[in-house]
């Protein structure tokens, strides 16, 4: 562990059953994970230096994702530094209210918000969420329950939402 304050840019790439996952850490603090090929994912310049998973700042935000897909773990509890416009970090604090295995639509969460005519630019802000899975946009889905948008591609959107209903591994690797 180090005993001087992180300052800059940090990155870290791990392995999950969805792909390998980017970490980025501002400072010292989670402020990125990012999966292959994902919308809106920075330039991997902008990650600054690559450094090993087991430095520090990464080694909890390791130990939960793997304790998270192995189903040990339903709730995060990392420090994040969420960098947005006020309206995408109110909409990143509600995703985090929506209990593990649990789906709210666009429109709930705009109505949660004070906003209930909002929904488009909820989805717009969901879609902007910089830490995936562990400020879980893939809780939100459309009106009608469909699979609507994700950043990470709606495949994976579909397995993570059948990892935490609890389906069957084979529903889950799809």
């Amino acid at each position: 562990m180090r005993d001087t304050v992180i300052s800059g840019k940090q990155h870290a790439v791990v392995e999950s059953p969805y792909g390998p996952l980017t970490l980025v850490a501002t400072d010292g603090v989670l402020s990125g994970l990012y999966m292959t090929e994902q919308r809106h994912r920075p330039a991997e310049e902008s990650f600054g230096e690559r450094i090993a998973a087991a430095e520090e700042p990464f080694p909890e935000v390791v130990r939960q994702l793997a304790a998270y897909f192995a189903g040990e773990l339903t709730e995060f509890d990392l420090p994040l530094r969420l960098e947005g416009t006020d309206f995408q970090r109110s909409v990143w604090e509600q995703l985090v209210r929506i209990p593990y295995g649990e789906t709210w639509s666009y429109g709930e969460l705009a109505a949660r918000l004070g906003k209930p005519n909002a929904s488009r630019a909820v989805g717009l802000a969901n879609g902007k969420n910089p830490v995936g899975i562990i400020v879980p946009c893939h809780r939100v889905i459309g009106a009608a329950g469909g699979m609507t948008g994700y950043g990470g591609g709606l495949d994976r959107k579909v397995r993570l939402l059948a990892f935490e209903s609890g389906a069957p591994l084979q529903d889950r690797l799809l």
